[in-house]
């Protein structure tokens, strides 16, 4: 109740699209709502993984940051909505999210995956990770340093980014986004 409470009131909440790998290599894509800016000097921005509300463990993402300390966010357009739609159930470790929604991978110089069709690009090192909770739907707010963006240099008029352009997508309660 507290969750839907919270998913419906604080709206719009924009969408990162985080992309991680773990140690063997394999890529991991998954979306965020809860997700935002919180400084520019140093450029930090935020998301919280929740630990699984059925088992109450830790899902991919997590784990992978944990383990390689960097992570990619991808803004999620409304050119790419239906892949992030299908990327967002859950899936066994060895599926790779970005094959199963048909999203192509653009490699970031720290060898992690972003979403190649995404507009905006951030790539990102580990700052730090707050744990909320060790119940099941606790979240985890990771904190990470924005090394390098990457923007569609047609999202520009007169150098700045138009955000009709960009056609971000937001969530918003239940299955409602703007």
């Amino acid at each position: 109740e507290v969750y839907h409470l919270m998913i419906s009131g604080i709206v719009p909440r924009p969408i990162a699209y985080v992309g991680t790998c773990d140690k063997v290599g394999n890529h991991n894509l998954a979306p965020f709502s809860f997700y935002n800016g919180f400084g520019a000097n140093p450029p930090i921005v935020g998301f919280s993984p929740a630990l699984s509300g059925r088992t109450g463990e830790p899902k991919d993402t997590l784990i992978n940051i944990k383990l390689t300390k960097k992570f990619t966010i991808s803004l999620v357009s409304y050119k790419i909505v239906e892949q992030m739609s299908l990327s967002s159930s859950e899936y066994d470790k060895d599926v790779d999210e970005f094959i199963k929604s048909g999203l192509s991978k653009f490699i970031c110089s720290n060898n992690v995956p972003a979403v190649e069709d995404s507009p905006f690009i951030m790539e990102c090192s580990l700052f730090d990770i707050i744990e909320l909770g060790k119940q099941p739907g606790s979240g985890n707010l990771i904190l990470g340093k924005v090394n390098n963006f990457f923007v569609d240099s047609g999202m520009f008029v007169n150098n700045k980014i138009d955000p009709i352009k960009l056609d971000p997508v937001s969530r918003l309660g239940y299955n409602y986004y703007s």
